[in-house]
């Protein structure tokens, strides 16, 4: 069996004398061998210990945490993999924190001057953005959509009282027990566009016209896909039934607008259409773009209705 001296085996292993004299102090790593002399000697299973500490250090664990991992019958892999979890959220967390600096930079004036009341702003959000407690909102969001969901979730508290809140809930539970009494039905009945009416009419009063970006990024990047496990009481079939149900709602209210472009066109119809264009998605411009070329590629519409949506 190879033997090794503190030296040779500092060498070896990229590990300074002096921190392997603090292992053995503190019992993390004790040699093998100690001779009269005082000299160390580390044997190959001290070796491989070594490398297991070497290891999890690099994985971010602290050396109490280590000796116990090395030392009990602990799970060692579910350790790692709450480490893992732990070290994704501080690359997520310095991200963060590397697109708040590219904001400051590019705000800065040509002098060169920082504003710094704004970068307190930005850095509050940042702040923010850390203690949403939605896990899949961090998934499915960017950056710029995550700075805009932590001003929401703090403007609720400033717009609602908590008996609203309460109530608010109570009316959403209600809505979803109505939506599986007729998730059997036509989602382009009377009865659906109703209730999309219904639960576009509530979600508008808690985003806002301000938050309708938000809004329409949760639904189709996050509970639409089932990413919110349920926890608006949404199974992925009701969710699905939901979706084409609001989508038949928009489309009514569109070609209501698009059923006056003719010969005499109103002059407020540009108008009339951005204002549902913002109702319905806001400044998230990938919904836009993708509704938009649904519409143009729509059978039901005239030549002129094609024309006056491309111009």
């Amino acid at each position: 069996m190879k033997t090794w001296y503190a030296k040779a085996l500092s060498e070896m292993t990229n590990v300074s004398v002096r921190t392997l004299h603090h292992y053995d102090k503190i019992g993390l790593l004790k040699p093998s061998e100690r001779r009269a002399n005082g000299y160390r000697v580390y044997s190959e299973a001290d070796l491989s210990k070594l490398q297991r500490i070497i290891a999890l250090k690099f994985f971010g664990f602290e050396l109490s945490k280590i000796k116990v991992l090395l030392e009990s019958d602990v799970d060692v892999i579910q350790h790692l993999r709450l480490q893992a979890d732990y070290l994704k959220q501080e690359a997520h967390a310095l991200n963060e924190a590397s697109h708040v600096l590219d904001r400051m930079i590019s705000e800065c004036s040509n002098d060169k001057s920082i504003s710094w009341q704004k970068s307190l702003e930005l850095i509050e959000v940042y702040q923010m953005t850390k203690h949403i407690e939605h896990e899949w909102v961090r998934e499915v969001l960017n950056q710029e959509e995550l700075a805009q969901y932590a001003k929401f979730e703090k403007s609720l508290d400033e717009r609602f009282t908590k008996e609203e809140h309460a109530k608010f809930e109570k009316d959403w539970a209600a809505l979803v027990e109505e939506i599986k009494q007729h998730v059997n039905q036509d989602p382009t009945s009377k009865k659906a566009v109703a209730l999309a009416k219904h639960c576009m009419d509530m979600v508008d009063e808690l985003y806002g016209r301000e938050f309708a970006g938000l809004r329409t990024a949760l639904w189709e990047k996050g509970m639409k896909q089932g990413k919110d496990q349920g926890e608006h009481g949404l199974s992925p079939e009701l969710a699905a039934w939901l979706d084409k149900a609001i989508e038949a709602y928009w489309l009514e209210r569109v070609f209501t607008i698009l059923n006056q472009v003719g010969v005499n066109t109103p002059k407020h119809l540009r108008e009339d259409w951005q204002e549902i264009i913002d109702e319905m998605f806001g400044d998230y411009q990938q919904g836009i773009d993708e509704f938009m070329d649904q519409l143009v590629a729509d059978k039901r519409l005239s030549k002129a209705q094609r024309d006056w949506l491309l111009n």
